[in-house]
């Protein structure tokens, strides 16, 4: 990107920026970026969905609007949920993605039991490995006990939810979860830089965190990609009923709906990372910058790259 090019993103995102920090700009500006919202309802509401058969969450982040009257550019960022059990016919999908790069943000054990990503010959996953608390290892031993008792006492009475908080909360409060992002974020705004496919588990919380961020950080409007955020319902919901019936049917769990606030995704849930964001940042912005590590430099070439 040249010269004049940066200093032209850069003032856009410098905009932006100052607009979500400041609660009476972002009132003001709500009629405008509202207006351009619903111009391109249509464009900004579209999910580009990549139909697999052996992994139901993976979506091309681009097509989006941004307020600034742009478009996130398609065939660059993908997210998806775990890639392990892909078939030859998925994989040859995959491969026609061009990827050049697929980050998987699970830890050491996930890979372990649910088997590392199946990818097009000469792609290897890069592993970027973001806490999830324990909720793995929690979730594993609670079924395996196949105990009604202990799996309520362990995730029945808001706890699950519970659970999910805290996990939402360390995206942003430690410093090695916000490493990870960091260096994706890095890496999503290098010019030299192919394809990229972030991914966890089911594709739903870090993965969403990251994509709520980046979409975010490319003028998107807050709420369309707290819709982007919200859409894994959507599309995990038919594959986490077929779970949920398969271990009341083997008998493993009588009330497997012990299951469900682990497998959905919630507003509450996202709202407890950003509360936590404006708590320790002061703004998203703040997050980007101070949190992330990023300099405006990184934030324009961000935009300047994914961004038409």
């Amino acid at each position: 990107m040249s010269r004049v090019r940066i200093r032209r993103v850069a003032a856009a995102a410098v905009a932006a920026f100052a607009l979500a920090a400041s609660p009476t700009a972002a009132h003001a500006s709500a009629a405008p970026a509202a207006g351009i919202a619903a111009r391109h309802h249509q464009q900004a509401e579209s999910i580009r969905q990549i139909t697999l058969q052996g992994a139901v969450n993976v979506r091309d982040l681009g097509g989006y609007r941004t307020w600034t009257g742009g478009q996130v550019r398609q065939g660059l960022v993908y997210r998806s949920d775990a890639l392990g059990k892909l078939t030859d016919a998925d994989v040859t999908t995959v491969s026609g993605l061009g990827l050049t790069k697929v980050i998987d943000f699970r830890i050491p054990m996930e890979v372990q039991y649910d088997g590392a990503d199946r990818l097009p010959a000469g792609l290897s996953a890069t592993a970027r490995p973001v806490s999830d608390l324990g909720l793995y290892a929690t979730l594993v031993g609670a079924i395996g006990s196949g105990d009604p008792v202990t799996q309520e006492q362990m995730l029945g009475g808001g706890r699950a939810e519970a659970y999910m908080r805290d996990i939402y909360r360390t995206f942003v409060t430690s410093p090695e979860n916000r490493a990870q992002f960091a260096a994706t974020l890095r890496e999503l705004a290098d010019g030299r830089q192919g394809p990229v496919l972030y991914h966890c588990t089911s594709g739903k919380d870090r993965t969403g965190w990251m994509s709520y961020v980046l979409l975010r950080a490319l003028a998107v409007p807050e709420g369309t990609a707290e819709r982007d955020y919200l859409a894994s319902n959507t599309f995990r919901a038919a594959y986490d009923a077929k779970v949920r019936a398969g271990l009341k049917q083997s008998g493993r769990m009588q009330n497997p709906d012990l299951l469900i606030p682990l497998q959905e995704v919630r507003q509450d849930y996202l709202d407890s990372a950003t509360a936590q964001m404006e708590a320790d940042y002061g703004s998203f912005y703040g997050y980007l910058t101070e949190g992330l590590g990023l300099d405006l430099r990184t934030l324009a070439k961000l935009q300047g790259r994914l961004v038409r």
